[in-house]
């Protein structure tokens, strides 16, 4: 059922990757009270064990925490992994220099002499995305990183991304994204229909809506603090009729949970998601997504009821 794509190298064989928002986020995810530097740690080492070795962070995550925490865990395996950060285009950051200070900063945080995919996190202005694509060149032709990414771009700006870059020969290699079950907005889009045409992975951030999908979260249990916000209880109520087919589903694939139901369906649509993690524990749930697929009915099933909840029936 997977749809299969033109890839570029540098995802051969990967079919999900590791984010890694929530280390050393102590603001939204609260890093430092349920969970800590040792849980990240042994997290890591669970990601080797399963062979999961692409890692997606960010400068600001953690204000270079989660780089930092990345960069130490990097340090206890000798095995070949791929690692992703972005560059934050801060509206007093107005020259391409400030972006090779700043992947140069990521380099040193994460223990790399070099970044396999770098990617502009958002296309905020006054600087335009032909600047910063020219300054991603810059940072390519110097050795810094090996591709260029891009992350919450629409089409549009996703088409001058690209452009800028044929132009000097080099290809844009993913846009990240995110989607999920409550969030397909890059599918009703047209986004990743733009991705398969240009060649460009796409790869998916919160493929889990921030545990919405998990299925620990039902009308007497919403998410606390900012998360809960935005999924709120009456968006919670709205979601029962996915999770419980959701269940049902991965009931019939051996036992299979919420989770890796959800993750399965996000790599069949094409995308390579990114769920994030706190400890060895979510490392292996997520683990089990992989080795097993969704069939064109339950696929079916799940869109039709995604349906339902983007439109709010």
């Amino acid at each position: 059922m997977k749809q299969e794509k033109m890839l570029n190298p540098l995802f051969e064989n990967i079919q999900i990757g590791i984010g890694t928002w929530q280390w050393g986020d102590r603001i939204y995810w609260g890093y430092g009270n349920e969970y800590h530097e040792e849980d990240i740690m042994l997290a890591i080492k669970a990601c080797f064990q399963h062979g999961l070795r692409f890692f997606d962070t960010a400068e600001v995550y953690g204000m270079g925490r989660s780089e930092t925490l990345l960069g130490s865990g990097l340090l206890q395996t000798n095995e070949s992994v791929i690692v992703a950060s972005k560059y934050m285009p801060f509206p007093w950051r107005l020259k391409r220099s400030n972006l090779l200070n700043a992947v140069k900063n990521s380099i040193r945080r994460l223990n790399l002499d070099c970044i396999d995919l770098y990617q502009i996190h958002y296309p905020f202005p006054p600087i335009n995305i032909e600047t910063w694509m020219e300054g991603m060149v810059e940072a390519h032709q110097a050795g810094l990183i090996r591709e260029i990414g891009v992350s919450n771009f629409n089409r549009e700006q996703l088409q001058r991304a690209f452009d800028i870059l044929v132009h000097h020969g080099i290809r844009l290699a993913s846009i990240q994204i995110e989607y999920n079950l409550l969030n397909r907005s890059g599918e009703k889009s047209g986004l990743l229909r733009l991705c398969d045409q240009l060649g460009i992975v796409c790869i998916a951030y919160s493929p889990l809506a921030q545990g919405i999908l998990t299925g620990k979260y039902h009308p007497d249990r919403i998410p606390q603090g900012i998360r809960g916000r935005r999924y709120n209880q009456d968006l919670i109520n709205k979601t029962q009729g996915l999770i419980n087919a959701m269940k049902k589903i991965g009931s019939d694939h051996s036992g299979k949970n919420c989770t890796q139901v959800a993750i399965n369906w996000a790599v069949n649509k094409g995308t390579i998601p990114i769920p994030g993690v706190k400890n060895a524990f979510q490392v292996e749930d997520i683990s089990g997504a992989l080795g097993w697929d969704l069939d064109g009915d339950e696929m079916q099933l799940l869109d039709h009821l995604s349906d339902q909840y983007i439109s709010g029936k």
